[in-house]
């Protein structure tokens, strides 16, 4: 297992500088989310080839690896020229993590939940421009449902993601996501079996609880989805339970710590989610024993 940096809270620190950071927090990969000069979120990529080649340089001076390249484009969208927009942006996202070297980006499904239909027909228009290059260039696709997305059950997004049919393309688990996901994260980790091969690590609190009143949410019927990206043991997560069943299925990809909720302590969150992560895997694997 790789444990990663999603380094969202960190994106005050320049670029260049982030590798050596993340190294100092005890972590030897990251995962390289939308960052404003590097891929921002639903734009063009802004990264050129200097800067690359020279945040490859700092990777390496570090002893960092990008696990992983996190965008975020509108490629499900039922608008038209967003989508053809959002599949330019893929394309160069593409060339940018061959060229520093990743073989892997995850990302989201990104349609609407309330035009689920006419969502997942313009992802499939999509993949069929982008699988292509995702198989040229040797780079795997991990895909994870999300909450107010056009699929946002765990075992849904699984099936989909086997619809597919590509050696390339795998399931994303998101912890912090358990509770949009069905509630049961054992039978989503178990039903995609081998196709998981990254996961997603923080905490929530699930917001059915109370009689669905764990939240309260105005105007009332609001489609709002609530959770939270909280440091390991902040919420309601079973992480015995999450890593004994990584364990059990042989889970052996990328484990991303991506913990947004405290940006005012964020170096002792990445210490703090590390350190537990470690105490957790070593519990499971004793368990397995």
């Amino acid at each position: 297992m790789r444990i990663a940096l999603d380094p969202y809270m960190l994106r005050s620190v320049p670029l260049l500088e982030l590798p050596r950071v993340v190294a100092g927090l005890g972590y030897h990969h990251l995962e390289l989310s939308p960052r404003d000069d590097f891929l921002p979120f639903f734009l063009h990529p802004r990264a050129d080839r200097a800067t690359v080649a020279a945040f490859r340089r700092e990777l390496a001076a570090a002893e960092v690896q990008v696990a992983s390249v996190l965008p975020l484009y509108k490629w499900s969208g039922p608008d038209e020229d967003e989508r053809q927009a959002a599949v330019r942006y893929w394309k160069r996202a593409i060339q940018i993590t061959v060229d520093l070297g990743v073989t892997v980006m995850n990302s989201e499904f990104n349609g609407r939940p309330e035009r689920a239909a006419a969502s997942e027909a313009q992802f499939w228009r999509s993949l069929e421009e982008l699988l292509p290059v995702f198989e040229r260039e040797g780079v795997r696709l991990v895909l994870e449902p999300h909450p107010d997305d056009f699929v946002e059950d765990g075992v849904a997004g699984v099936n989909l993601v086997k619809g597919i049919d590509s050696d390339l393309v795998s399931f994303l688990y998101c912890a912090p996501h358990t509770f949009h996901q069905g509630g049961d994260l054992a039978a989503v980790i178990r039903h995609a079996g081998p196709l998981l091969t990254q996961v997603h690590l923080a905490d929530s609190f699930d917001h059915r609880g109370s009689s669905g009143l764990r939240y309260i949410v105005n105007p009332p019927g609001s489609t709002v989805r609530v959770h939270q990206h909280l440091d390991i043991g902040q919420g309601e997560v079973d992480w015995d339970l999450f890593f004994g069943t990584l364990a059990e299925v042989g889970f052996d990809g990328i484990a991303t710590v991506c913990v947004f909720a405290w940006e005012e302590r964020a170096e002792q969150s990445a210490r703090h989610n590390l350190a537990l992560i470690n105490q957790y895997r070593e519990k499971a694997a004793a368990g397995s024993g």
